[in-house]
């Protein structure tokens, strides 16, 4: 489980360190910082699939994504003036428990550091370099926990008391995470590659009449529900056949008493419905409201048969009924006994609820201060232990 979240210099997340919990909450009003967190961890997660920088370029480089207020903090008594003083660093991390069953007790932590390219001719000027890499054992950076170090593109590991050099050169657009898989002499990189690679993100799930979820879809067993949502019927079938069929039926008839789903199979297309009573016939996918749709989603996404050690939920009360809050709260404290939750969520309904719940909620409350992103209430004092590592 993730301990600890570290972001400096992204966005409005001049410095941030959050505690983070089983199940973990993010509100504030709009414009305070969510959305950059939401995106911080998303970047995190494409470092170990060799997309973090990519997932910046597309963003613009770091001209567009970095920190844009004075290095120095906007309420200093002499501020700083446009030029930059320090180098330039993009650093994001995490420290905590990874794994999982007997493993429970090894923690690990990660963290990158992007900078500016050199200047150079080529056409790939909004590729950010990756400067620094660091897994480590332990909830914070010390040097004798220091299991794997790359410094620009040289990869060192520990060796007993000391370091084995690792042939070759890193390109500076590639992670040592996806480029090195040794598990005879890292299994520690291998151990948090696959964790963070099986971390998910839902916040780009389509209910609209065009969406694919309303058509019938080819199907085949979906214990992981798609980014978008389209084979919804396939992970909910597959619920109901590997799964928790119970809790499955439950969720239904929570948010819609009485209410069944009724999915069809036919030559291999599935067909999502929902059998409601007093009623002749199942409604189809195409008949059902965006509010209806979007909660079945979340019930996919949250009884997953295969859970992740992260899931990401990025306001799932959008588009839903407010009598559907109490049902989508059951559900996500189900879905925190099964995986690390974390919800961002502008709702205070949701926030509350939650809250209100038996489940021990974590909750971030965010804040801006001179453009700067904070946690309301959190001085430097009352932040995790965090350190991160040297250029």
């Amino acid at each position: 489980m993730i301990g600890t979240l570290a972001v400096q210099n992204y966005r409005s997340l001049r410095h941030l360190v959050v505690g983070l919990g089983r199940l973990t909450v993010v509100t504030g009003a709009n414009g305070t910082g969510k959305s950059s967190l939401y995106r911080a961890l998303r970047l995190l997660a494409d470092s170990a699939r060799n997309g973090a920088v990519a997932a910046l370029a597309r963003e613009g480089g770091l001209a567009s994504t970095l920190w844009a207020g004075p290095e120095t903090g906007a309420r200093e008594s002499r501020p700083q003036g446009t030029v930059r003083l320090n180098p330039v660093s993009l650093r994001l991390g995490f420290a905590g428990g990874l794994a999982a069953g007997p493993a429970a007790g090894d923690e690990f932590g990660y963290a990158i550091d992007f900078g500016l390219p050199t200047p150079s001719k080529s056409a790939f000027g909004l590729d950010p370099l990756i400067k620094r890499e660091a897994i480590w054992s332990g909830p914070f950076l010390r040097p004798a926990g220091l299991l794997a170090d790359r410094a620009n593109g040289a990869l060192r590991l520990r060796d007993g008391r000391g370091w084995l050099a690792v042939p070759g050169v890193l390109a500076s657009y590639d992670s040592m995470l996806s480029e090195y898989s040794d598990p005879q002499r890292a299994p520690e990189i291998l151990q948090v590659r696959e964790r963070i690679r099986s971390w998910r993100f839902y916040d780009h799930l389509r209910t609209d009449s065009d969406a694919p979820v309303r058509q019938a879809q080819v199907g085949t067993r979906t214990p992981v529900l798609g980014p978008d949502g389209a084979d919804l019927a396939a992970a909910l079938q597959t619920i109901r056949e590997i799964g928790d069929e119970d809790a499955l039926d439950a969720a239904v008839d929570s948010a819609f008493p009485g209410s069944t789903l009724a999915i069809e199979s036919e030559a291999g297309r599935f067909v999502l419905g929902l059998r409601q009573p007093g009623l002749l016939r199942a409604f189809g996918a195409s008949e059902l409201s965006d509010g209806t749709v979007k909660y079945l989603m979340w019930v996919a996404a949250l009884l997953t048969p295969r859970p992740p050690a992260l899931l990401v939920l990025n306001e799932p009360e959008a588009s839903l009924h407010p009598d559907l809050l109490r049902p989508l709260t059951d559900l996500i404290v189900a879905g925190s006994a099964r995986a690390q939750v974390v919800v961002i969520s502008h709702s205070r309904a949701l926030v509350s609820a939650l809250e209100a719940s038996e489940a021990e909620v974590t909750r971030i409350e965010l804040i801006k201060e001179f453009g700067e992103t904070r946690v309301d209430g959190q001085g430097r004092l009352d932040e995790p232990p965090w350190h991160w590592p040297d250029r």
